[in-house]
């Protein structure tokens, strides 16, 4: 329950606010997210001794909050003020590294600069956006002493023959962090460093030497990781916040159990889960570090007392190896499908996630020896770590030996994943596992083949390994409602397995019957006919856009191809008006619009779906919005196509269960792009005329904005 304390607290400091700034107008929908989020986590089981409380919905809440809400400054306010109050951290995870900043560069700040609340606050990123100084010196000499060693051939350390450039850019990053000119911090670095350089300095929780490693002090991973537990606030991401919680909580972030949640873009959390919990491996790849392991086990099994443990891997990489050689027999058929010019790679789905019978005793034993290996390879490294108590002498080749055996167990737990999902068998009622296999052919001009498997809900996983974990959560958006419902969001996300979430819709603060009106002309052509439909949005958008008027204008399209025929068809006075996604970085291409319209140009705004989403252009750098066709994504992927399949074996129709209420939470999306602001005016214009003969249209139709219609 809600104290009186901690309701007063809330009330001062969000009166605070509206005192310091004088411009500062409190609104009935952010006061009412307020108490909704301070209700919520008020409603948190504490932990009673060691025991976990039992959890479902009741102290997670749901806020659909629109644009001009101010979303962030009621979860900062509200969740802050109950952490402080019941003793836990707060987490704030986006989906997306520019809200991300926003929260540290700008909203906190001004939150707390402003309310009188005093917190602390870090952001938190992935491992491997960090340095590892012990790598970094493995390839470079002493830092003090400057001198470049030679790739040790002996070392994993190079998977392809280092060039001089990379070579000298390591020095420069040796100089700079050992002098403290930079922090190891990749975004920090004053160069841009290509992935493949950065790979072989950054290093994965499995190559870390974690205590034993003699860089342990001044390790940036370990020095950030140290500071989120001194802070009040911690700021993530959602791939963080899910490696986090896939590996049981509390590993990078604060343990779940003490956290309070502030989701902010919860519409992508459900998605980012999946892919989260996706495995994939190539044939050909894994045969190769399997060939190379026998060298660096061979070397720990003369460091270590247990020997048996470094015979057992090895027997269980051999059992690994005979089973990937197996597949590759099986496989070779799929090997002869050679696609044309323009299409995929051969992709062979398993229907309903179900393995051939030819496959199955060979998954069921790559299943069983991957998992042996991983376990058996653990148990050598863990065997190499008492070593090095024992033999201070031999500390320096055991820590490489650590480093370059966790290079090997990464490998094998992604190998492990892969079978223990292509093994699984979901519970009766239960949506499938989407498998599929995938010809690959490498630079190198050598067949291989990427075995992949996902689950196509992420639902089960979010439920028990987040959501009854947690303390308490608030889930916010824009949009999260679909087709005016937030059912589709609950299946997802795995809420509605919990039950007692509460979900609130907010009103918006624009009045969109004054500021906007929604035109959906007349088409002749069914978006289904591609050549005509593009025909007629060429000759309608000289018609719908004045390019002598110095106003802004967004076009959005579901086909980068469609969009470019568009583009090469207009009259040469509209075209010369048009800035096209990907001719041009974004920010520059942004700017370039606002450089227009400040010289009393008309610019006008070709993109994709990326910008119909996040994209604020406020005033009159957008008075218009036009999409050439409703945001229908297909299933055409694996997974998207394994869940399409199940819905239909029981009955149902994925194209009005799933790809409907998905393209209303996108279209909402675009159409959000017009009114941003208490000022903004202009119309939303749809090319489609499915809005008007299919009877899911007037669905669509019914959840948008209530602009004035033509």
């Amino acid at each position: 329950m809600l104290t009186d304390a901690e309701k007063d607290a809330i009330r001062h400091h969000y009166q605070a606010i509206g005192k310091s700034l004088p411009g500062f107008r409190p609104r009935a929908a952010q006061r009412q997210m307020l108490a909704s989020i301070a209700q919520a986590f008020a409603r948190s089981k504490p932990r009673e001794g060691d025991a976990l409380p039992e959890r479902n919905g009741e102290s997670i809440v749901v806020v659909e909050g629109p644009t001009g809400v101010g979303k962030s400054l009621a979860y900062l306010l509200a969740g802050c003020v109950m952490a402080k109050s019941r003793g836990k951290k707060l987490v704030i995870s986006s989906a997306t590294i520019a809200l991300q900043e926003q929260l540290v560069n700008r909203d906190l700040p001004f939150v707390l600069s402003h309310s009188g609340l005093e917190a602390s606050f870090a952001l938190a990123k992935g491992r491997g956006r960090y340095l590892c100084p012990y790598r970094l010196y493995q390839h470079t000499a002493d830092a003090s002493q400057g001198e470049l060693l030679a790739p040790d051939p002996n070392m994993l350390l190079w998977n392809h023959k280092p060039e001089k450039r990379e070579l000298e850019q390591l020095k420069r990053m040796a100089d700079a962090f050992y002098y403290r000119r930079w922090d190891g911090d990749r975004d920090a670095f004053d160069e841009t460093v290509e992935d493949r350089l950065w790979s072989r300095v950054t290093n994965d929780r499995h190559g870390c030497l974690k205590s034993a490693c003699p860089n342990r002090s001044e390790c940036p991973f370990y020095v950030a990781r140290d500071q989120l537990d001194q802070v009040d606030i911690v700021v993530s991401n959602h791939d963080l916040l899910l490696a986090d919680a896939s590996m049981g909580g509390g590993v990078i972030l604060p343990p779940p159990i003490d956290t309070f949640y502030c989701i902010d873009e919860a519409h992508q959390l459900a998605k980012k889960a999946i892919n989260q919990f996706a495995a994939d491996h190539q044939v050909q790849q894994a045969l190769w570090w399997l060939d190379k392991l026998d060298a660096t086990v061979g070397r720990a099994e003369a460091l270590i007392s247990r020997k048996e443990l470094a015979t057992q891997a090895l027997d269980a990489a051999t059992g690994c190896a005979q089973g990937l050689g197996e597949l590759a027999q099986l496989l070779t058929p799929l090997a002869q499908l050679e696609p044309g010019a323009d299409e995929p790679e051969p992709t062979w789905l398993l229907e309903n996630g179900e393995l051939p019978e030819n496959m199955a005793l060979t998954a069921a034993n790559l299943n069983v020896s991957a998992a042996t290996l991983l376990k058996q390879l653990t148990a050598v490294q863990d065997a190499l770590v008492e070593a090095r108590r024992d033999k201070n002498e031999d500390s320096g080749q055991i820590d490489q030996l650590g480093s370059e055996l966790g290079f090997f167990i990464a490998r094998a737990e992604a190998l492990a994943a892969v079978w223990a999902l292509m093994c699984a068998t979901p519970p009766e009622g239960a949506p499938p596992i989407a498998k599929w296999i995938t010809t690959r052919q490498p630079g190198s001009g050598r067949r291989d083949w990427q075995v992949c498997a996902s689950p196509v809900s992420a639902a089960a996983d979010l439920a028990n390994n987040l959501w009854r974990l947690a303390a308490g959560a608030v889930l916010t958006s824009a949009t999260l409602r679909s087709l005016g419902s937030f059912d589709l969001l609950l299946a997802q996300t795995g809420l509605k397995w919990l039950g007692d979430t509460e979900c609130v819709a907010l009103e918006s603060p624009f009045d969109f019957q004054r500021q906007g009106e929604l035109y959906v002309p007349a088409m002749r052509a069914s978006p289904k006919d591609a050549p005509a439909h593009t025909a007629e949005i060429i000759q309608l958008l000289p018609k719908l856009i004045d390019a002598a008027a110095p106003l802004g204008t967004l076009v959005l399209f579901t086909s980068r191809r469609q969009m470019q025929e568009v583009h090469d068809g207009l009259p040469a006075e509209l075209a010369a008006c048009v800035l096209v996604q990907g001719s041009l970085p974004k920010a520059v291409l942004l700017a370039r619009h606002h450089e227009r319209l400040a010289a009393q140009q008309a610019s006008v705004i070709f993109g994709l779906d990326s910008f119909a989403e996040g994209l604020d252009l406020p005033g009159e750098a957008c008075v218009q919005v036009i999409l050439a066709k409703l945001p229908f994504a297909m299933p055409d992927d694996p997974v998207g196509q394994t869940l399409s399949q199940w819905i239909e074996s029981r009955g149902g129709n994925p194209f009005i269960e799933i790809t409907v209420p998905e393209a209303s939470i996108k279209l909402i999306q675009a159409v959000g792009r017009l009114i941003r602001t208490e000022t903004d005016y202009g119309r939303v214009t749809i090319l489609d005329n499915r809005l008007l003969r299919q009877a899911y249209g007037k669905k669509l139709l019914a959840a948008l904005p209530p602009f004035r219609r033509l």
